[in-house]
């Protein structure tokens, strides 16, 4: 095959994956690796986050989870407990709607219930609105974990590579 013909064919292909890239109705995902900087609820930092293709929800670490009732409404007080990536700690005391209580499969096999709130985070210059389930995450390295239904909307996980992303939204 001469020059021309490659050339020609490049330009084919590429025509191709462009017109059906713009008939798509839904946005384009992005490639991101399977640690990713990420804001929560439009703070000043950045929090490292695991994206886990094996989980279907996300999940934050959270303390001090109270259930109440607001205007005849479910509510939750929680504060998340979050490490940025200069390894400061930070608190922030949060009351949310109640999206759904949900049982949360552990590792050793046992279930946990867990509320489940929406909480907005900007990842890779979006911000975005996504659920979450408080969880106790003392014992994992990671305070966040976005999980299947975030990422089946956002991005594909390259497992070889992390921090392709940007954390930073003009706002939420």
């Amino acid at each position: 095959m001469n020059y021309l013909q490659c050339f020609i064919t490049i330009l084919l292909i590429l025509g191709c994956i462009h017109s059906s890239a713009i008939s798509s109705k839904e946005p384009a995902k992005i490639i991101a690796g399977w640690i990713e900087n990420v804001r929560v609820e439009n703070q000043g930092y950045e929090v490292k986050a695991k994206l886990d293709t094996g989980a279907q929800t996300s999940s934050i670490h959270a303390t001090n989870i109270k259930s109440f009732k607001k205007d005849g409404k479910k509510w939750v007080k929680f504060t998340l407990l979050l490490v940025d990536k200069k390894d400061n700690e930070h608190k922030l005391v949060l009351e949310k709607p109640r999206s759904r209580k949900v049982n949360i499969k552990n590792n050793n096999g046992s279930y946990d219930k867990r509320y489940v709130v929406d909480l907005h985070i900007c990842f890779n210059g979006c911000a975005q609105t996504t659920e979450f389930t408080l969880a106790d995450r003392t014992d994992y390295i990671y305070d966040i974990l976005l999980g299947r239904q975030f990422l089946k909307k956002n991005a594909i996980v390259d497992s070889n590579q992390v921090f392709l992303t940007v954390a930073k939204c003009n706002q939420l």
